[in-house]
């Protein structure tokens, strides 16, 4: 990554390894109160999965934006990459659910929070890996939509199910 296409990002990044970190372990308290709970409704534990990966992406991409003197492609790469296994595994598993009467009701919600969580990774990691500074703004949206997703899907997991 050259000097300034990193320059002034680095303390975003910083902040969201920790705020990722740290609701990915809520989103572990959440799945252990629950657990008997989740285990019990079919095709609920891919969601609590989904929504960690979701929590993990944030994660990984700030982790990636934070190794020094890494090229834009490969930055890209790894920022489009993680948007890219985000995007087919919530899909894939939004596939399945999308089968099941009693999940479905959900379905809207967690489609809309994971293509807005993963499609601005991607967006973020053509447009760097093609030479665009402005490219690292999508991870901004990227973020907040992993948060917004991540967040809606641990109160499913924590309240909604007990219901």
């Amino acid at each position: 990554m050259t000097a300034s296409l990193a320059a002034g990002w680095e303390n975003f990044f910083v902040a969201q390894v920790g705020a990722a970190a740290a609701l990915s372990g809520l989103l572990f308290v959440a799945v252990s109160i629950n657990l008997t709970r989740i285990l019990s409704i079919r095709l609920l534990p891919a969601r609590a999965a989904e929504t960690l990966l979701v929590l993990m992406s944030v994660l990984a991409v700030a982790t990636f934006g934070l190794v020094p003197g890494q090229g834009r492609v490969a930055l890209g790469c790894e920022v489009g990459g993680v948007g890219l296994v985000v995007w087919i595994a919530s899909v894939r598993t939004q596939w399945h659910a999308s089968r099941d009467a009693q999940l479905r009701r959900w379905l809207p919600t967690r489609v809309i929070g994971t293509q807005a969580a993963s499609i601005p990774f991607m967006a973020a990691g053509v447009l760097v890996a093609a030479g665009h500074d402005n490219g690292l703004y999508w991870v901004v949206p990227g973020t907040l939509a992993s948060f917004a997703s991540g967040m809606l899907n641990a109160w499913v997991l924590l309240v909604e199910i007990q219901r």
